[in-house]
């Protein structure tokens, strides 16, 4: 099987990683009515961590880059996500608002890796950008809507943490991804208890904790054995597979199945302007990751 074509196997694989990863966002909305946001996380990452390190070798990594790794894209993503949904920020926006971390991804290389900025990439983030706006104002002016300024605020913050975990992901180079996402776990659990004892206060985590009901719990599990472990499994043994190019697009259709369970579960419906938002949203992505090719193809193409 030729190593640019998705064989049956891959695309089951990648189907699955796509579905555990937009679902994802509903989730969290469901563990966030039983658990406040920074508990959340600490109890998340507990669990990815153990016992997942029992059997796990610890990845060769370099302390201070599997510390950045760590604070990035786990505790910084996360905790401004959580913080994100907790004040408003609905579960279907959040999938796509997050994908802004495409974006803050290329920016970020080009300032540290030199990497150079394409015309498909300016383009994207200009369209994107344009979309992020209107769907901000969109919400935030709605009557009928629940997403606030700080939500919409937060989403990006997350977005940009997980692009910087990116970054150092790159600059810590080949390594068993499952390894690194298990044995980094262990370094958020404790800044994430701190921040919910200082900004949720002793009352609360004991409550929560005391009175936790079963939709928390499974919402707990599902993040750290589904959407974690068993999703940058899935997704690690594609990237190792398949060239970049094949596998990074696909998580173009997260916020498909963000926005589509959001609605079906939740009820969450966006307005003419947010639907007009997202799609320009989508558009521009959809720039930034096959722009290059379809302009080197037109320019190919007879005249």
């Amino acid at each position: 099987m030729s190593k640019n074509v998705l064989s049956k196997r891959q695309l089951l694989i990648a189907l699955t990683v796509i579905l555990l990863w937009g679902v994802n966002f509903v989730v969290i909305k469901i563990g966030l009515k039983g658990v406040p946001p920074f508990l959340l996380g600490a109890l998340r990452f507990a669990l990815v961590a153990f016992p997942a390190i029992l059997f796990l070798p610890r990845p060769k990594v370099e302390l201070k880059w599997l510390l950045a790794y760590a604070l990035t894209i786990s505790l910084g993503q996360f905790a401004f996500l959580f913080s994100a949904m907790a004040v408003g920020m609905p579960a279907g926006l959040a999938s796509l608002v997050l994908q802004a971390q495409a974006f803050f991804t290329v920016g970020f290389s080009a300032m540290v890796f030199g990497d150079k900025l394409r015309a498909s990439n300016l383009l994207g983030m200009l369209v994107a950008s344009v979309g992020l706006l209107l769907l901000g104002s969109a919400s935030i002016s709605s009557s009928a809507s629940q997403v606030t300024l700080l939500g919409f605020i937060l989403t990006l913050l997350a977005a940009a943490s997980w692009a910087s975990g990116n970054v150092v992901n790159k600059k810590i180079g080949s390594t068993s991804l499952l390894s690194l996402v298990a044995w980094s776990a262990l370094i958020p659990v404790i800044p994430f208890l701190l921040l919910s004892l200082i900004f949720e206060g002793a009352d609360t985590i004991s409550y929560s904790l005391s009175h936790i009901g079963l939709s928390s719990v499974l919402a707990i599990a599902y993040l750290a054995f589904a959407a974690t472990l068993t999703g940058y499994t899935l997704w690690g043994s594609l990237l190792s597979s398949l060239p970049t190019h094949m596998v990074a697009p696909l998580t173009l259709l997260v916020p498909v199945i963000g926005l589509s369970t959001a609605w079906i579960l939740l009820g969450e419906a966006l307005n003419p302007l947010q639907l007009l938002g997202a799609a320009i949203v989508m558009c521009g992505l959809v720039i930034n990751v096959f722009g290059a090719k379809l302009l080197a193809q037109w320019r190919r193409a007879p005249v």
